[in-house]
C-alpha cells in the first residue's frame, strides 16, 4: 500500500456549509493561512441547504444558553450583513397563533421568554388576527417583527468569496477519514481522489452531521469531548398556487420542534414544515403519507386549507444532542478549555438557529482558538 503524501496547513475547517464557511472567513479575517475540507461535490449541500431559511429572533431558548445569546446577535449581523452584500432576504415577521383559549398560557410563557432575550413580542388578540391573518382561526396571538427569511444559498456564496478574498481555500471532494491529536499538532487522514496526510496547527470540526462521528475516532480526544448523537427528520410539503399569507405563522410549539409551521420563500411560495420524525441514520426520504398529519395540524389553524395542494418538496435533519425525551439541548462548541486539547474546537448540535447565528457562532470560534 502506497504511502499517503504528507502536507502541513495552518488552520483547516472540516466542513463547508453555512457555519464552516463563516468560521473560516473570520479565522482568514485574522491573518490565518485557512484550508476548507469538504467531503462533499459543493458547499453546502447538507444542513444548510435543506433548512427553512428562516431568520430567527431568539425566542425560545433558555437566558444565557448559546442559542439564545448567539441567535439575537448572529440575528442583527446577519441581516446587516445581507443589506451590504445585497443578499436577497425579507423581515417578514411571524406570528405564533393559539387556536385555542387553552394555548393562551403557554403564548405568555413564550413572549417571557423572549423577553428575558432581549426580544419583544406583542401579544394580539382576535381583532388583530383577522386584519393581518385572513382566514385563520386564533384566539390569540404574538407577533415577532424581527423574524424573517434569507437565500440560503446566495449567503454561502457570499461567505465563501468573502473566504477566497482574505486567502483561504476550499477543497472539494475531501472527506476526512481520521483524525488524531498529540503534541505535534493535528492529523488529518483525508480521502478522496486526492488522498494525503494533512497536519495542521489548528483544526475546526464543523462537519454538520458528521460532526460527531468525526470526533468518535478522534485519537487524543477525551471521551468527555465525544458527546452521543440522535437525528430528528423534519419533511416540508410545499403549497402550490396563491394564498392569502406574507407573512411566517407558527403554532404553539411542540416537543423536539417548532410545530408544523408556514414558511415563505422570496418568490412568495409557501411551504409548511418541518414535522419531527426520530430517525437512526441520515435518510432524506419524503413520506408523502405524512401529508395527512400535515394537514390535522395546519387546520386546526387555517381551516381553509385545500390539501390537494400540498406537495411533497424536501426533508432536513437536525443534529440533536438528547433524544425524544431529552429536552432542550444547546449549541456544544467545543475548545480547548473544555477538552484540554490545544487549536481544535468541535462545533456539535449546531441545529436550528444555526443559519441566523452563523456569524456570531464565527466570532465566538475565532476567539476561542
Amino acid at each position: 500500500m502506497a504511502k499517503l503524501e504528507k502536507l502541513q496547513a495552518d488552520t483547516v475547517v472540516i466542513g463547508a456549509g453555512v457555519i464552516g464557511l463563516a468560521v473560516a472567513g473570520a479565522l482568514a479575517r485574522q491573518g490565518r493561512e485557512v484550508l476548507v475540507l469538504e467531503a462533499g461535490d459543493h458547499f453546502g449541500e447538507g444542513i444548510s441547504s435543506r433548512n427553512s431559511e428562516v431568520i430567527h429572533a431568539g425566542i425560545y431558548y433558555p437566558e444565557g444558553s448559546l442559542k439564545a445569546r448567539l441567535c439575537v446577535r448572529g440575528r442583527e449581523q446577519l441581516y446587516e450583513y445581507c443589506r451590504k452584500r445585497h443578499i436577497g432576504h425579507r423581515k417578514t415577521g411571524k406570528w405564533i397563533v393559539a387556536a385555542r383559549r387553552s394555548q393562551i398560557p403557554k403564548l405568555e410563557s413564550i413572549q417571557a421568554q423572549a423577553r428575558l432575550n432581549g426580544v419583544a413580542l406583542a401579544m394580539e388578540g382576535v381583532d388583530a388576527v383577522k386584519k393581518y391573518l385572513p382566514g385563520v382561526s386564533a384566539c390569540a396571538a404574538l407577533y415577532s417583527p424581527e423574524t424573517g427569511i434569507v437565500d440560503s444559498h446566495g449567503l454561502m456564496v457570499s461567505l465563501l468569496a468573502d473566504l477566497e478574498r482574505a486567502g483561504g481555500q476550499l477543497v472539494r471532494r475531501a472527506p476526512v477519514d481520521a483524525a488524531c491529536s498529540d503534541d505535534t499538532g493535528h492529523r488529518l487522514t483525508v480521502g478522496g481522489s486526492m488522498p494525503c496526510e494533512l497536519l495542521a496547527r489548528c483544526v475546526i470540526n464543523a462537519a454538520g452531521l458528521g460532526a460527531v462521528p468525526l470526533a468518535e475516532n478522534w485519537a487524543g480526544l477525551p471521551a468527555t469531548g465525544r458527546p452521543e448523537q440522535w437525528f430528528a427528520r423534519g419533511i416540508y410539503f410545499s403549497y402550490n398556487g396563491r394564498h392569502p399569507f406574507s407573512t411566517l405563522i407558527y403554532p404553539v410549539p411542540e416537543p423536539g420542534g417548532l410545530g408544523v409551521h408556514l414558511t415563505l420563500d422570496l418568490a412568495g411560495q409557501a411551504r409548511f414544515g418541518p414535522d419531527v420524525e426520530w430517525i437512526s441514520t441520515a435518510d432524506y426520504t419524503v413520506n408523502p403519507a405524512r401529508v395527512d398529519a400535515f394537514v390535522e395540524g395546519i387546520r386546526q389553524w387555517w381551516p381553509e386549507l385545500d390539501a390537494s395542494r400540498l406537495q411533497p418538496a424536501y426533508a432536513g435533519i437536525r443534529p440533536k444532542l438528547t433524544g425524544p425525551d431529552g429536552g432542550f439541548s444547546d449549541f456544544r462548541i467545543d475548545g480547548p478549555e473544555d477538552h484540554g486539547v490545544p487549536g481544535l474546537v468541535n462545533l456539535f448540535g449546531i441545529e436550528s438557529p444555526g443559519l441566523t447565528s452563523c456569524l456570531a457562532i464565527a466570532d465566538y470560534v475565532a476567539a476561542r482558538v
